[in-house]
């Protein structure tokens, strides 16, 4: 595990934990979740951040005005914090681990479903309500649509994969017959 991400656990979970005195565990996710998109989504941002030629203290300044009022003081303190000690770079894995933390919290875990076509809503929450009851937490789902699949469905969770595809059905099957043949 890389140093940086050890840092952003324990940013993550200090800003858990206020959440959760605050009880805005969700809404602090969520703008975290925003942050994250939108420096994603702009390089011209990423470069502003990492220039420096750009003091540090108009580069909080700048992201605080951008931020305030979309979300909260907690989150902009955060971000302000990661700016001030030149960990902006972290921003996202900040973000992972505090989804992380919060779901184990509040007994949630993430699952991406992977299917040959794009699912409707019902059914993906359907699959949710499934693997949830395997697991016992409740789950949330983000489809992702992979062709080669071929068909039926995969579903990572954390680090375990539930696979039902029609593609991994055929790559057991030869793997069988090729070790049936030797």
């Amino acid at each position: 595990m890389s140093r940086e991400t050890l840092v952003a656990k324990r940013y993550a979970k200090a800003l858990f934990e206020l959440a959760q005195q605050n009880n805005v565990v969700s809404d602090v996710e969520d703008q975290l979740m925003l942050v994250v998109r939108a420096l994603e989504g702009d390089a011209d941002i990423v470069k502003f951040l990492v220039s420096p030629n750009i003091s540090t203290d108009k580069k909080i300044d700048l992201v605080k005005q951008a931020l305030s009022g979309k979300v909260s003081e907690m989150v902009i303190q955060t971000i302000e914090l990661l700016i001030s000690r030149g960990r902006n770079d972290i921003i996202g894995e900040v973000y992972s681990a505090y989804k992380k933390v919060a779901g184990e919290a509040l007994g949630q875990a993430d699952a991406i479903v992977y299917t040959a076509k794009q699912l409707p809503e019902d059914e993906m929450q359907k699959i949710g309500i499934r693997f949830g009851a395997m697991i016992g937490k409740k789950i949330r789902v983000e489809q992702i649509v992979e062709p080669a699949l071929l068909g039926g469905i995969q579903v990572r969770i954390g680090d375990r994969l539930y696979d039902g595809s029609l593609s991994g059905k055929l790559a057991r099957l030869e793997k069988s017959l090729k070790s049936q043949a030797l």
